[in-house]
């Protein structure tokens, strides 16, 4: 079975997209860091002028949900003073950009971001939802997240530039990156690659220039997870969604001195060495890491079922990863998962070892029936 189309667009800042709470409107943090004041500035304008709930994307972004169609232009503004529109509104889409968290000033992922940022005008139109990986910091960190350009170490510990889908990229230096990607995004449009709208579509039928298929990337390294770091403490949030009033608590009772995100539903905390909360994960093993749940009903007009506190009270009890989905789209988790959950007209359909929209192993669940079939896998 195909997965169903889902509608509606990323949302930006100049452009949010009107979900069940209201205006979803979505930050793109330069380097995926913001300063102290921006952090603390970010919380106070979504308990002002939204529900006081802020989500953590897979892109590494922030959402400030359920902002009015009249407060939006203040919200604008606010953020603006903050700093935190550096952006043409025309270019705001195309700074779609994945860097390392542990990334430090004057290394090759900042440089290489920076100048590809002050080039975002150079790019040829693409379809909206692709985007660049600048996985540069040591071993790839980024194999298993959305990115249709990857920048990367190679087996030698060389940069690479490679196309989703391909085994191998294509030698570059930090100073030519930009020039590469530019070319390889022609590329693409000069080789119809929209009508197929990712890169990794695209690859799997259409041949690379030979000279771009060079170097293999290194293997991946292990992804990160809640604890201390070099930089600071690492947290994870529950379906990343935070209540922005906690964190603003957490930033001040730890004197952290700015707050990175990742795509991984963390952030890092610069300058803790230990953050003592009971709002966010603290511990690597923490099952509600591997439980996936998208906004659910009523949030989401396309889902007819309450998703999250569902899938907090099953994450103890189910082994191994779960998604718990408000209907057969699967936004929060599009890709496999050992069990997932599926909304369809007020109940349950339950998947195992696929995706929201294949074949169901049982349908018509409630809550109370869920237990007893989850305890059947």
């Amino acid at each position: 079975m195909s997965r169903p189309l889902a509608k509606g667009w990323c949302p930006g800042a100049y452009k949010p997209m009107m979900s069940g709470d209201g205006l979803v409107v979505r930050v793109r943090p330069m380097m995926a860091r913001l300063t102290l004041e921006q952090a603390l500035g970010l919380c106070d304008i979504s308990s002002d002028f939204g529900s006081g709930l802020i989500d953590l994307t897979s892109r590494a972004n922030l959402q400030i949900r359920g902002v009015t169609e009249q407060d939006h232009e203040t919200v604008l503004n606010a953020l603006a003073d903050l700093g935190m529109l550096p952006d043409d509104p025309e270019l705001e889409s195309r700074r779609n950009i994945l860097v390392p968290p542990l990334w430090t000033m004057g290394d090759d992922a900042e440089q290489i971001t920076h100048d590809l940022v002050a080039r975002l005008g150079d790019l040829p139109e693409l379809p909206p939802k692709m985007g660049v990986a600048v996985d540069v910091a040591g071993a790839p960190q980024f194999a298993k997240d959305s990115a249709d350009f990857r920048f990367e170490r190679s087996t030698d510990d060389a940069l690479i530039l490679r196309a989703d889908g391909a085994s191998r990229g294509r030698p570059i230096e930090v100073e030519t990156a930009v020039d590469a990607l530019i070319e390889m995004a022609n590329w693409f449009v000069n080789t119809d690659g929209p009508s197929r709208r990712r890169m990794a579509a695209h690859t799997a039928v259409t041949h690379l220039p030979p000279e771009w298929q060079a170097s293999l990337p290194a293997s991946p390294c292990k992804q990160l997870v809640p604890g201390k770091t070099a930089l600071g403490s690492v947290l994870g949030v529950a379906f990343g969604q935070i209540e922005a009033k906690k964190l603003r608590q957490l930033i001040t009772d730890t004197d952290a001195t700015a707050l990175r995100v990742t795509p991984w539903r963390l952030f890092l905390l610069e300058g803790v060495d230990h953050a003592d909360t009971d709002h966010f994960i603290t511990t690597a093993n923490d099952p509600l890491l591997t439980t996936t749940a998208c906004p659910g009903a009523p949030l989401c007009p396309s889902a007819t079922v309450e998703t999250r506190r569902l899938a907090h009270a099953l994450a103890q009890r189910t082994t191994g990863p779960l998604h718990v989905s408000g209907c057969s789209k699967g936004c929060a988790h599009p890709r496999p998962c050992a069990t997932t959950l599926i909304g369809r007209d007020g109940a349950f359909d339950l998947v195992k070892n696929g995706t929201p929209w294949d074949a169901p192993f049982k349908t018509g669940l409630t809550p109370d029936t869920l237990t007893t079939a989850l305890g059947e896998l």
